[in-house]
């Protein structure tokens, strides 16, 4: 399974969008596993049993749940996996998706990226965020579980650049998770995606799964401030954008629960990969029922008033309620106060 991954740069939608969505039970983007077949094993992942595999969605599932979002609103889909670049039923969905006048987004560790591939994805203007974590081709296979997977992720962005990306409507980002092993690098790899227009999407690791069994990942709550500190002067100073800093995304915020929710690929509605509480199934419920009737999408639409800990008081508390999945994954509880933000580690109260 992914990490919480969001769409880049505010998601793009204006704060009136976000909160009529919120009031109206509606959807302005959906994400969904295709499948969680990955030729990965990244120890911050969640690698799931064969078994897992036996009943997922079928493309006439998947087509189906993608109306139900349209019907609620939703302009973008974003695809989710496992590694959706070897799912063979990659391109007929994005085709779907088109034809229903939406967006495709696409998050992918670029092990399927041909040239071929990133030609179709070019010409459809899907947008795609690569995963890449290192310059340092050692690091970056362990960081991916998978030796050779740095040259995978490099011939991957040649072939997306030699298509066309990054361009007018063809975005391109890479996902980069914070970790101790590639601290150092961090702002170097930050300022090589600014100068290339590509976006950096540079986030904290929720600590969940495989990520629990591998504590050398770790990085603590202040030494993550630093490394958000940093990219925003760099930022500030080099590239003239400016921005607050706040877990868990680099440069941006997460309220994806006021708009978004998780179809995995077995139907299961979440609030998001990290807040892993079953609302309900898709192959049982409508999806709009299951949004409407849920009390924990409820809680965190109105976080204002439902927050605990430190988060409540907060300073930016309007616009920021730092990790949901964090909160969950660390307490038990979708409501405590991110343990990982550095201002509730000051604390040292995350309830």
């Amino acid at each position: 399974m992914s990490q919480c991954f969001t769409a880049p740069t505010d998601f793009q939608f204006t704060a009136e969008a976000i909160e009529a969505a919120a009031t109206n039970n509606r959807l302005l983007t959906l994400e969904i596993e295709l499948s969680l077949r990955c030729n990965f094993r990244c120890p911050y992942c969640y690698v799931p049993h064969e078994s897992y595999f036996r009943d997922e969605l079928t493309l006439v599932e998947i087509e189906d749940v993608i109306m139900q979002a349209r019907g609620l609103g939703a302009g973008r889909i974003i695809i989710l996996g496992g590694e959706p670049s070897i799912d063979p039923r990659l391109l007929e969905v994005i085709g779907f998706i088109g034809r229903q006048g939406m967006e495709t987004e696409i998050f992918t560790n670029g092990s399927g990226v041909s040239a071929e591939l990133a030609r179709e994805l070019f010409a459809r203007r899907v947008r795609v965020v690569l995963k890449m974590n290192s310059f340092d081709a050692d690091l970056q296979d362990r960081l991916s579980g998978k030796p050779g997977a740095a040259r995978i992720i490099q011939r991957a962005l040649e072939n997306l650049k030699a298509a066309g990306y990054p361009g007018q409507q063809r975005f391109l980002a890479v996902s980069t998770v914070i970790c101790q092993p590639n601290l150092e690098e961090i702002p170097r790899l930050w300022r090589w995606l600014r100068d290339q227009d590509i976006a950096p999407y540079f986030e904290i690791i929720t600590p969940q799964e495989n990520a629990r069994h591998n504590r050398w990942l770790e990085v603590a709550p202040q030494r993550l401030k630093t490394v958000f500190e940093e990219l925003a002067r760099i930022d500030g100073q080099q590239y003239g954008r400016n921005w607050d800093i706040q877990p868990p995304l680099v440069g941006n915020k997460c309220l994806r629960h006021k708009f978004s929710c998780l179809v995995t690929s077995l139907g299961e509605v979440r609030p998001c990969v990290g807040v892993t509480i079953p609302l309900g199934n898709i192959r049982t419920r409508p999806l709009a029922e299951i949004i409407a009737g849920s009390q924990v999408l409820r809680d965190l639409k109105n976080h204002r008033r439902t927050i605990k800990g430190p988060c409540a008081s907060c300073e930016k508390a309007d616009h920021c309620y730092g990790c949901r999945g964090t909160a969950f994954q660390m307490t038990g509880d979708y409501l405590a106060s991110d343990p990982m933000c550095w201002k509730v580690s000051d604390q040292g109260d995350c309830q």
